[in-house]
């Protein structure tokens, strides 16, 4: 738990330096987060997908119930590398949408159960760590409820290091990174992908804690 922890920390801070450092990048065709998306989207034939600016800094994401890519203030008006990078990777997600990517279609499945889960799984553990001499199933349930969300955060990883290979390829395809900047783009969008694995990693790890709690006191 401690070393995915650190772990989680360092990732953190290396991602925050890499993207503050592309950040002061220029795209090579001086093409803004809103004009990647919306071209990305156009040339993938998708036309009822609305790209739009939302507050507040790495509040980016796809909302495939309204179907808009959100960019934040400092992406979406930007024309830096990381701001190309996380535009193209959000709109990879809705393309993964238009396509019906089926680890996305999962994700988006699992929303209302582990939304469900998310707001009452720490209580429910929380009694059953209390209670486990005289109620032991109440701390299973926990656990089952932990579980999902643990689940989701696994099958969030291939959504999202799939829609960063879609972004990488339109990106080069379409010519919006060249021979030095490409690498940049790659740089910044591993290092995001690094705080999904930590987070499933870190989540696996809390699981099989509770899962110990439980057996150590059959």
């Amino acid at each position: 738990m401690i070393a995915v922890m650190i772990a989680s920390f360092i990732i953190q801070r290396v991602l925050s330096s890499r993207f503050e450092k592309y950040s002061q990048v220029p795209s090579p065709r001086g093409l803004t987060g809103a004009d990647i998306a919306r071209l990305m989207l156009s040339q993938n034939g998708i036309n009822d997908v609305t790209v739009q600016s939302v507050a507040g800094k790495l509040t980016d994401h796809y909302n495939p119930q309204d179907k808009t890519v959100n960019l934040s203030e400092s992406v979406y008006g930007s024309a830096s590398i990381a701001a190309c990078a996380v535009a193209a990777h959000e709109t990879g997600h809705a393309i993964q949408h238009a396509q019906g990517y089926a680890p996305l279609r999962l994700r988006s499945a699992l929303v209302p159960v582990v939304t469900f889960a998310n707001n009452t799984v720490q209580w429910v553990l929380l009694a059953g760590v209390i209670f486990i001499d005289i109620f032991p199933s109440l701390l299973w349930a926990g656990i089952a409820l932990f579980a999902l969300t643990t689940f989701f955060s696994l099958v969030t990883l291939p959504v999202e290091i799939n829609a960063s290979q879609r972004a990488v390829k339109w990106l080069d395809g379409a010519g919006i990174v060249d021979g030095q900047t490409k690498p940049m783009a790659v740089d910044a969008l591993k290092w995001a992908a690094y705080t999904y694995i930590i987070a499933a990693l870190g989540s696996l790890a809390t699981l099989f804690y509770y899962i110990s709690i439980a057996n150590n006191r059959r």
